[in-house]
């Protein structure tokens, strides 16, 4: 009998490794490098004989398209592409605490107030506890199935039945083992195991299943980066520290647009969703500060209003600072590059300090302008106009460049009631796209030079054409 063998797998990136170290070669975590016993291998190579041929269908057809289980909750929908697809595994994470199971708590008693059944398996917490929430939810009479369990063969008998719920949350998914390997539950084997397990279940039967995953301290979800490829949708519940506000962020959907945010406020009686963000997010906001600068941006399909501050003060130190909250700090050196090359705005010698307000986290280029002209206010100390969004791309050579969805935010920017818009200068638009033209002044920029003479007061006629 062949003796078993084992290897070493880094619990953060999966890596294997032949013998035992500290410090993994891979991802360069240290200690996370442990012991699994191997899989057992086949004793000869499969060959094509015996094996079952696969059918090959034309690319060109029509399937049934199947209606989406909505929950009530109108922002997880929008997140999830209009609802959850029969058949899907999704995938949510978010920081200890946060509210993931708040959120997937009180999904699942509206799925349930309407007739679908759901089930809620938790690993981590115990009956008692998860009816404690509940009842602080105002949730205890919703018809929805508990239940404990981490062994993934007793999950999948208990599913495995023809009154099966068409809806399975499991809490979380490093809690599940599968009682075929050795290692623990919560390292690379287990949890690639049991989600692969959970999957194929779900695809068979036709039911969604949502998984809860932690993450670590770098914000990713733990385990296997192969998790993620596993599964339909990836879901962020993420929020700043001291903000009550959460953004649940959609980083991969096949079945609807990424980088979809659904914007909810937690309270004392659970999570209330934030219709219009733009409110929220603009909340506080005055037109008499300089180094303010109203930014419309876009999250996913939806256009979104946010406070984009600024603050230029000489520097104590030998080195100037830069601090950055809620934008890319590299981006943040190559705007200040750009208006001291091609602007000869010289701010090497002051501290900068730019913060998106609000907690909400930009990454879409089109806000470079609106942060050189934050910049360019703090640093004069002057005004822009009052009720002015701003939004376009900064190239190197000082150019504005033009950005997408541009009627979109101005129709935002309207509905907040904003009068002046700063935006680059682009091809011209389809007559449709200029019914907004007429309710919300327009001025064009070709490169960051033309923003000087908005601080001056003085337009040409070049400058304030209209889109």
């Amino acid at each position: 009998m062949a003796r078993p063998t084992s290897h070493y797998v880094c619990q953060q990136c999966g890596a294997s490794h032949r013998k035992w170290t500290g410090r993994c070669d891979n991802c360069g975590a240290w200690n996370s490098v442990t012991e699994e016993a191997a899989a057992e291998a086949a004793p000869k190579g499969i060959s094509g004989a015996g094996g079952r041929a696969v059918s090959f269908v034309p690319l060109e057809g029509m399937e049934d398209q199947q209606p989406r289980t909505t929950t009530g909750i109108g922002e997880f929908d929008r997140v999830c592409g209009g609802g959850m697809v029969a058949g899907s595994a999704l995938l949510v994470g978010g920081d200890p605490g946060i509210g993931k199971s708040t959120l997937l708590l009180q999904a699942m008693a509206g799925l349930a107030s309407t007739g679908t059944p759901v089930a809620y398996i938790s690993g981590e917490e115990a009956v008692a506890q998860i009816r404690l929430r509940a009842a602080r939810l105002g949730l205890a009479a919703a018809p929805v199935g508990l239940a404990t369990a981490t062994n993934v063969r007793d999950i999948l008998a208990t599913l495995d039945l023809p009154d099966a719920p068409k809806v399975v949350v499991i809490d979380s998914i490093q809690t599940m083992y599968v009682d075929t390997l050795d290692s623990a539950p919560g390292t690379v084997a287990q949890v690639r195991s049991s989600a692969q397990e959970l999957i194929r279940f779900a695809k068979r039967r036709q039911l969604t299943l949502i998984l809860v995953g932690h993450v670590t301290k770098e914000g990713t979800i733990a385990g296997p980066r192969v998790l993620e490829h596993m599964v339909d949708t990836v879901l962020y519940f993420e929020s700043e520290r001291g903000h009550q506000f959460r953004l649940l962020r959609a980083v991969k959907n096949r079945y609807g647009p990424t980088d979809e945010i659904g914007v909810f406020e937690m309270t004392g009686t659970g999570l209330i969703e934030v219709a219009n963000p733009s409110e929220l997010f603009l909340a506080g906001h005055r037109d008499n500060v300089n180094g303010t600068v109203v930014f419309a941006g876009i999250e996913g399909t939806r256009p979104v209003l946010v406070e984009i501050q600024a603050l230029v003060s000489p520097t104590a130190l030998g080195t100037a600072r830069r601090a950055v909250v809620g934008w890319d700090s590299a981006r943040l050196a190559m705007v200040l590059a750009v208006l001291q090359t091609r602007c000869g705005l010289n701010l090497g010698a002051a501290d900068v300090y730019l913060n998106v307000a609000g907690g909400l986290r930009i990454s879409e280029p089109a806000a470079d302008l609106a942060v050189a002209a934050a910049l360019i206010s703090a640093h004069l100390g002057q005004l822009l106009p009052s009720r002015t969004v701003v939004f376009g791309e900064i190239g190197l050579g000082g150019e504005v460049r033009a950005v997408g969805q541009s009627d979109a935010r101005l129709k935002e920017a309207m509905k907040l009631g904003f009068t002046t818009a700063i935006i680059p200068r682009s091809a011209p638009r389809r007559p449709d796209e200029r019914a907004s033209d007429a309710a919300i002044a327009t001025h064009s920029m070709a490169s960051l030079q033309d923003l000087f003479a908005i601080f001056d007061g003085a337009l040409t006629g070049d400058q304030s054409a209209a889109l």
